[in-house]
């Protein structure tokens, strides 16, 4: 009686560690399914993965969303054809931390190189609640430069187009890949 209470327990305790494994790995696959959305531009799976309000931390800049605002983003990241690669990913003490590589034509045109940040994705009820981003990659005067040069060309040469920076839906995407264009083709 006593080894078969031993081995009851011991099997309990083995199957408790299994479900306890699977809802960590739950969490590394949600961030997973996360990034192939938004790589491949899908606002409505992008949103299934997210809570209602959600929120990126990048650098220390708070941005919250609704599950519509944060489609709506989707979109108007799609415009500049992104790709998002996960470097490396992995769970800490319950938390999900990932490197993640971004380019677009956004971004090689501002930043000339894929901008690499360092993640702390965090959860509620299985799904991501907000996303705290460090870069690690990045060179924000050369960014900012190159940005406020299109900026001024722009409000300069096409004042039609004035606003398009923080315009972030489908048609303020198309305005700022407009002026990209427009600036790179001047001379």
């Amino acid at each position: 009686m006593n080894k078969t209470t031993v081995l009851l327990l011991l099997l309990t305790i083995g199957i408790i560690s299994c479900r306890s494994s699977e809802k960590e790995f739950d969490k590394l696959e949600i961030v997973e399914k996360f990034y192939i959305a938004i790589d491949n531009s899908d606002p409505l799976k992008t949103t299934e993965l997210i809570t209602e309000r959600f929120t990126t931390i990048d650098d220390g800049f708070e941005q919250k969303y609704s599950g519509n605002e944060y489609a709506e983003w989707v979109k108007w990241d799609s415009v500049f054809k992104p790709t998002y690669e996960i470097l490396k990913i992995e769970k800490e003490n319950g938390i999900v931390k990932a490197k993640i590589s971004k380019t677009d034509k956004r971004i090689s045109f501002l930043h000339h190189e894929p901008i690499v940040t360092d993640e702390i994705i965090q959860f509620e009820d299985n799904k991501i609640k907000n996303i705290n981003r460090t870069s690690a990659s990045f060179n924000v005067e050369k960014f900012v430069k190159n940005r406020d040069e299109l900026v001024n060309w722009i409000a300069e040469n096409h004042p039609e187009l004035n606003g398009f920076l923080n315009d972030q839906t489908k048609s303020g995407g198309m305005n700022y890949l407009k002026a990209i264009e427009l600036y790179k083709n001047k001379k």
